[in-house]
C-alpha cells in the first residue's frame, strides 16, 4: 500500500511527462481495438452480404463445375435431378445455368460469364424480378461494376454471342433491364444475368443447371448423385482466408504501436532513475530495502498502464461508439479489388479482444518498468545520496 501511495504521488508530481506516457499508451490501446473492430466488422458484413446475395443456405455444384476454371463450363452442367427439382418447385432452391459468352458494347468485345436464373426466385437478394415482363427481347441484369466496365446503362441494347450445346456460335441483342448495386463482386464482375428459361432455350440445354442455390435455413440436405453439396463454411472459405491474412498484418501493426508506447515508458523509467538517485538513496537510508525501492519504481511505471486504461475509456469509448454507429467509409477504389467490401464498414468490437489487449498492456508495462528498476538493487546508499551510482 505504501508503494502504491508513493507511486501515485510521484506520478502526479512528474506532471506532463506522466500524462504524455499515459496518452501514448491509451492511443495504442484505442488504435488496436479500432483496427481489430474494423477487421471483425468487415468479416461479419462480408459473410452476411455473400450469404444474402450469392450463396444462400449453401449450393449444389455439378461435379464437373469449377468456378475458378472457365474451361469446365462446357461440361459443368447437367439435368436437374428430381431431388433438386422438388426443392425448386417448393421454392426452396434456385437453379443457375452458367455459360461463356462475349458482349459487344459500342463494338468492343468483352468476354463474360452469362448466367441464367428464375426471375421469380426469392432465394437470394439479386433483383431478378426486373428481368420479367416483355418477352420480345431478352431482358438482362448487370451489376454496377459490370456497367462501369462496359459503359452500359439501363434500357441499352447490346449484342451477345455464345455457343450452344453443339458448339455452334449464335448471337442476339439483349436489353439491360436493370442495374443492381452489391458488395459481392462474385455475382457482378464480368457477368450478365438473364432469365433461366431463355438461357436454356438459346443454348439448347433444356432443364439443365450448373449449380443450385438453397434457401437459408433449409435443414434437409439430400445426397444427390453427380452433384456436390457445398455448405456455407466452404463457400465462405475465401473470405476467411483473406480475413486471416489481414488479421496477421494487424498483429504486426499492434506490435509496432505497443512497442512505441512501451519504449516511451522505458525511457521515462531510465530517466527517472538517473535523475532521482538521491531520492533512491534517501529511501534506502530510511530503512527501505533495495528490492522495496525496486518494487516502488516498478509499481510507478506500471501505474502508467492503469491510468492509460482509464484515459482510453474516457476519450476512446465515445470515439469508437461513433465509428460503430456511423461506419468507417472505405475508399472508392476498393470496388475494383474483387473483394466483398461494403462502402462503409461498421466495426464490431469483441469484448475478448479488449480484455486481452488490456492485460497485455498491463503485463508488458510492468515488465518494461521492472527492467530498468533492477539497477536500483545494485546501488550503494552512500553513493546514491551523493548522486553517484556504483
Amino acid at each position: 500500500m505504501l508503494a502504491f501511495k508513493l507511486a501515485i504521488k510521484n506520478l502526479i508530481g512528474a506532471g506532463l511527462r506522466t500524462w504524455l506516457n499515459v496518452f501514448v499508451l491509451s492511443l495504442a490501446l484505442v488504435m488496436i481495438v479500432f483496427q481489430s473492430g474494423i477487421i471483425h466488422g468487415w468479416d461479419v458484413q462480408a459473410r452476411i452480404d455473400t450469404t444474402e446475395w450469392a450463396i444462400g443456405g449453401g449450393e449444389y455444384w455439378h461435379d464437373n463445375y469449377d468456378p475458378y476454371d472457365p474451361l469446365t463450363l462446357d461440361d459443368g452442367h447437367g439435368l436437374l435431378p428430381p431431388e433438386l427439382s422438388g426443392l425448386y418447385n417448393d421454392g426452396q432452391a434456385a437453379p443457375v445455368l452458367v455459360t461463356q459468352a462475349s458482349v459487344y458494347p459500342e463494338g468492343r468485345m468483352r468476354n463474360i460469364i452469362l448466367k441464367g436464373i428464375d426471375p421469380d426466385q426469392k432465394i437470394i437478394k439479386l433483383p431478378s424480378s426486373q428481368m420479367a415482363g416483355d418477352t420480345s427481347v431478352i431482358n438482362a441484369l448487370i451489376g454496377t461494376r459490370m456497367a462501369n466496365a462496359t459503359k452500359l446503362n439501363k434500357d441499352d441494347l447490346v449484342a451477345v454471342r455464345w455457343r450452344d450445346e453443339n458448339g455452334t456460335f449464335d448471337a442476339t441483342e439483349i436489353r439491360i433491364a436493370g442495374i443492381f448495386r452489391t458488395n459481392v463482386p462474385e455475382i457482378d464482375n464480368n457477368q450478365i444475368w438473364i432469365p433461366l428459361d431463355r438461357l436454356r432455350k438459346i443454348t439448347g440445354l433444356e432443364d439443365n443447371a450448373t449449380y443450385v442455390i438453397l434457401k437459408q435455413g433449409i435443414t434437409s440436405i439430400p445426397t444427390v448423385p453427380g452433384w456436390i453439396f457445398k455448405d456455407r463454411d466452404s463457400l465462405l472459405s475465401d473470405i476467411e482466408s483473406i480475413i486471416k491474412a489481414k488479421s496477421i498484418g494487424g498483429i504486426v501493426m499492434y506490435i509496432i504501436l505497443l512497442s512505441l508506447a512501451l519504449l516511451a515508458v522505458f525511457d521515462t523509467q531510465v530517466l527517472s532513475i538517473f535523475r532521482r538517485e538521491k531520492e533512491i538513496g534517501t529511501y534506502i537510508a530510511l530503512g527501505m530495502t533495495r528490492w522495496q525501492v525496486v518494487r516502488l519504481f516498478t509499481v510507478e511505471g506500471a501505474m502508467h498502464s492503469v491510468l492509460s486504461i482509464f484515459a482510453a475509456a474516457i476519450w476512446g469509448t465515445p470515439l469508437l461508439f461513433l465509428v460503430a454507429k456511423y461506419g468507417f467509409a472505405m475508399p472508392k477504389a476498393t470496388e475494383g479489388y474483387g473483394l466483398t467490401i461494403a462502402e462503409k464498414i461498421f466495426p464490431v468490437y469483441a469484448l475478448g479482444t479488449i480484455i486481452v489487449m488490456t492485460l497485455i498492456i498491463l503485463i508488458t508495462t510492468t515488465i518494461v518498468s521492472f527492467i530498468p528498476s533492477r539497477k536500483i538493487a545494485g546501488m550503494n546508499p552512500t553513493e546514491a545520496l551523493r548522486g553517484k551510482v556504483q
